[in-house]
């Protein structure tokens, strides 16, 4: 399965089978989580036991309590690290669909429980639950293409994939707050619209485009 399968086929999932990752798909993630961390300045660290991470009451209704392991998103915090977060964040998700699992990115959880390791002058930005999904999840409503999109140049199919695959990209309640601009010298520009997370849904967006886009001249 490559990239562009992975966008497709991957949905956000809440419930988890009680049953533990294997240790070398462990491994895999934990050498692109690595290798994420040095190109983006980040800190991510991949929690086993996600314990009680998810015990709040929402996340017991949602689902969320059976996941069980967690992906930390933490780094250094700028005015960046949310976008870095979402851009790599996905990077790695895309990998777990790969191998089989599920996730979900989560907003809502218990920062006293989570098991991670923040240094001075790092944030805890958001959390991935990951696992073995009791179903595959569902594909949500998106916007139309003419919806997230101004058109100041020539569109090319690089330009029109890239789209299609960040019109998939996960949003915080599947907001899709974003808005991506084709200039007239043909560079393409992203902007946030503001909203729940809009930073880290930016970097989600940006990640897909550049597969969708990779993937027509690759």
């Amino acid at each position: 399965m490559n990239e562009i399968e992975a966008i497709r086929q991957r949905h956000s999932v809440r419930n988890y089978l009680d049953k533990k990752i294997e240790k070398e798909k462990v491994d895999r993630l934990n050498v692109l989580i690595d290798e994420c961390n040095k190109a983006g300045n980040l800190h991510f660290q991949f929690i086993e036991d996600a314990g009680k991470t998810f015990n709040k009451l929402l996340n017991r209704v949602m689902g969320l309590g059976t996941a069980p392991s967690v992906i930390a998103c933490v780094g250094k915090d700028d005015e960046t690290l949310d976008e870095r977060v979402g851009y790599f964040g996905e990077k790695i998700v895309l990998a777990a669909q790969n191998l089989g699992l599920n996730t979900c990115w989560a907003g809502t959880f218990n920062r006293k429980n989570i098991a991670a390791k923040i240094n001075d002058g790092e944030r805890l930005a958001i959390v991935i639950a990951i696992g073995y999904g009791q179903n595959p999840g569902k594909e949500h409503k998106s916007k139309k293409f003419e919806e997230v999109t101004v058109i100041n140049g020539d569109r090319t199919d690089a330009f029109d994939k890239g789209v299609e695959m960040a019109l998939l990209a996960p949003t915080a309640i599947n907001q899709q707050k974003f808005e991506i601009v084709l200039n007239a010298d043909g560079t393409v520009t992203f902007t946030d619209k503001g909203g729940t997370l809009s930073r880290i849904d930016l970097g989600i967006v940006k990640y897909h485009y550049e597969v969708g886009s990779r993937s027509v001249t690759e």
